[in-house]
């Protein structure tokens, strides 16, 4: 398979954000930080005043007593919620919203989740397929007032409770409900696995009600994305515990000793748009607070590991730095908390209100090059302070978060994560950017991310940043702790910069195969630069991140010419017509990775022509060469000490080269120039068979090359496939690229 310098652009991208989190790590910038808290305890976050927009009270409170038994993965709870009326109609009922019924079957939980839980699965053969579901019971709900028992509809993931009287406008109702909830197995968002319990959709969640259409919204919870559609609320939870467990929610929390064995952990947490909680035997935590505002990262350090510690200090640094920036361009966060918590999820990592779900950090991670992190911050104003119903209008909070990430890197200076990283997308997809979730088909990250922030990049080109920063503001202003439509933000962009720039907003948003206004668009030098810096950046970040791979790892020779250092191509000659096509087809397949890396080799097949520059420009190069090395003039005049690097690279060439039918490719040092390296692909009879030339053209050639495989220093196969050597470095991330292949 032949991979075009667009395909592997865009392979490129998509792996891009799993490789910064594999970069080198950093010294200590010097910062006071709070002192680190042992998984023992628990601090009190500074409870700093909330600004004008936070003092209001709202219209929902809630007020939860629950108490989390780990021995059967159960929550019973107690909650009382006050509800105001805040539409014109008259309510005859309210609804509650049971997304942990979404965990009732197979079929209703979230696809998103289903590769995890196939791996999960493998990992533990003893638990059942129901130990993967759980879901919410309810016991009663009564009118608090009374005391009275009221009548119930559960259908759905939807609880509709008849009130005993017609809720007018401003009106107020007080319910108690009472309920368990069977937390599942995996990785859900409501689930428990290993030493963790991530604990989203926990409770019964007030639904929102539509004044419009005169109904409450009852979509069950999107099974190809998210619905993650609330109001805002006050909150007040207590949460009854094992005394060894630490705990994280959004809000001002605190503790106290409970029955013998358990404590009861509280927090206050008003005008949050949804109450989560994660719980950990193994969570340490650290913290700092700068302006009011605490940032506190909850996370793993089994060993103690100062360099773990250390880089979640930077990680609280970035957290500061998108803050104040997203503070000052869009408008401020005016919680006094945030939370960060670090959990088992891989390739994923998830928003809430004042708190975000990140996987595994490594003690070589690089914050500053995290963009799934600043994305997530990014969420506390589009989906957070800023909500919308993300069933059916998902880009407005995720356009706006992947808008608001690459913004924020172009100001720091960063362009290849900056807005270029938008505007290299230049693919087509035939459904609108404002889809809702069933449409979105298995394209959401297309649509809505990369499409979605492409839109708005234009409305902020069209403008000019002065305008568009002011327009942010306004729109920040209207829809702050409310929940925004794209109609709304249609209105907002009329009203700010007139009927023009809104159609051509509304025909981006709602029509088909949205493509960015030429002028604003790549040529071709700035995307080419784009990809080569892509590439070289992210090898550069693989080389920092592993110091200690073997100097013969394959894909280094790809990296050293993209810096610049000399590269030939040397086929062997003369060949067979078959060998000789075999060869050019291989240097073709590898020719797009040397283009996108803007690597010009030197090519060389004749005899002559190697034999005179061995000991000039060819000991001064990295060499690849191409070809059996019986009739290769590189390999014979250097075959004593090239069998002797080898060797040393653990490397049996004598005998794979004497075997027939084998296939493959191995690093070595080159043996005039310690500096320099010679990757060899390889082949032992005249030619391929058509399946060989298959596994070494699409396959070990590029895998050897690239480093989202294993970083492979030798790999030999017979002609059927099988392995015959093989030596390598596991790739941590290797294992997604595969499954996706």
């Amino acid at each position: 398979m032949k991979l075009t310098g667009r395909q592997l652009l865009h392979t490129t991208i998509a792996c891009a954000m799993a490789f910064t989190l594999l970069a080198a790590p950093l010294t200590s910038g010097g910062t006071a930080y709070a002192q680190e808290a042992a998984a023992d305890q628990v601090k009190t976050i500074s409870t700093a005043g909330m600004q004008s927009q936070q003092q209001a009270t709202s219209h929902i409170q809630y007020n939860i007593q629950a108490k989390l038994n780990t021995d059967d993965m159960t929550i019973t709870g107690k909650q009382t919620v006050k509800y105001r009326n805040t539409s014109e109609d008259k309510l005859n009922d309210v609804v509650f919203r049971l997304f942990a019924d979404a965990n009732r079957s197979k079929d209703t939980q979230s696809s998103m989740f289903v590769r995890a839980n196939g791996e999960i699965a493998k990992e533990y053969p003893d638990k059942k397929p129901e130990d993967f579901l759980g879901g919410i019971d309810i016991i009663r709900v009564k009118d608090a007032s009374t005391g009275a028992t009221l009548a119930t509809t559960n259908e759905k993931q939807a609880l509709t409770v008849q009130l005993a009287k017609a809720l007018g406008k401003d009106e107020e109702v007080t319910l108690e409900l009472e309920y368990k909830t069977k937390i599942p197995f995996g990785s859900q968002r409501l689930s428990y696995y290993k030493d963790i319990i991530n604990g989203a959709h926990w409770f019964p969640v007030m639904s929102v009600y539509d004044e419009a259409a005169h109904k409450w919204n009852k979509t069950p919870y999107s099974k190809t994305f998210e619905t993650d559609y609330y109001e805002v609320a006050d909150y007040t939870v207590a949460m009854d515990v094992p005394d060894k467990l630490q705990i994280a929610m959004p809000g001002q929390m605190s503790e106290k000793s409970g029955e013998a064995g358990r404590k009861i952990v509280t927090t206050k947490s008003d005008k949050t748009r949804e109450l989560v909680f994660f719980s950990s035997e193994k969570f340490h935590k650290a913290s700092k607070t700068k302006n009011g505002l605490t940032i506190e990262y909850v996370y793993y350090n089994d060993n103690n590991d100062p360099a773990k510690t250390a880089v979640i200090n930077k990680y609280i640094d970035e957290a500061f730095k998108a803050i104040e920036f997203f503070g000052d361009k869009f408008g401020k966060y005016e919680y006094p908390d945030f939370r960060i918590v670090e959990s088992h999820v891989e390739n994923v990592a998830v928003e809430f209100a004042r708190l975000i779900q990140m996987g595994r950090v490594s003690p070589n991670a690089v914050p500053e090059k995290d963009s799934v992190f600043v994305h997530e911050i990014a969420h506390q104003w589009f989906h957070s302070i800023i909500g919308n119903d993300s069933e059916t209008e998902s880009f407005l909070d995720e356009g706006f978060a992947d808008f608001s990430r690459v913004y924020y890197y172009d100001a720091q200076g960063d362009k290849m994560n900056g807005f270029d990283s938008a505007r290299i997308e230049t693919f087509s997809l035939d459904r609108a950017i404002n889809s809702p979730n069933d449409k979105a088909g298995d394209s959401p990250d297309a649509l809505y991310y990369k499409k979605g922030r492409l839109a708005i990049y234009e409305l902020y080109r069209t403008v000019g940043q002065e305008k568009f920063d002011a327009f942010m503001k306004e729109y920040f202003n209207r829809y702050a702790y409310r929940n925004a439509t794209v109609a709304g933000l249609l209105q907002t962009i009329e009203d700010q910069f007139g009927k023009a720039v809104r159609d051509r907003m509304d025909d981006n948003l709602n029509k088909p195969n949205y493509e960015l206004k030429p002028e604003y668009q790549m040529t071709e030098a700035e995307m080419a630069e784009y990809m080569r810096l892509s590439l070289v950046g992210i090898y550069d970040g693989i080389d920092q991140s592993y110091p200690k791979l073997p100097k013969e790892t394959m894909y280094k020779v790809l990296n050293k010419a993209m810096h610049g250092e000399p590269l030939a191509i040397i086929y062997s000659s003369p060949v067979s017509a078959e060998a000789k096509k075999q060869q050019e087809q291989f240097f073709e397949n590898i020719s797009n990775v040397l283009d996108m890396g803007g690597v010009k080799p030197v090519i060389l097949s004749e005899k002559q022509a190697v034999k005179k520059q061995l000991e000039t420009s060819l000991a001064k190069s990295n060499v690849i060469v191409i070809g059996n090395p019986k009739s290769n003039s590189f390999i014979q005049a250097l075959k004593p000490a090239i069998i002797a690097k080898a060797e040393q690279a653990g490397f049996p060439w004598k005998e794979v080269m004497n075997t027939k039918g084998l296939l493959g490719g191995y690093g070595i040092m080159h043996p005039y120039n310690k500096d320099r390296l010679v990757v060899h692909y390889f082949w032992t009879d005249d030619h391929l068979t058509q399946k060989s030339a298959e596994q070494l053209l699409a396959g070990i050639g590029m895998q050897s090359l690239s480093v989202m495989s294993n970083f492979q220093q030798h790999i030999v196969k017979k002609a059927d496939g099988s392995i015959y050597k093989d030596k390598h470095v596991e790739n941590p991330i290797a294992k997604f690229f595969e499954q996706a292949e």
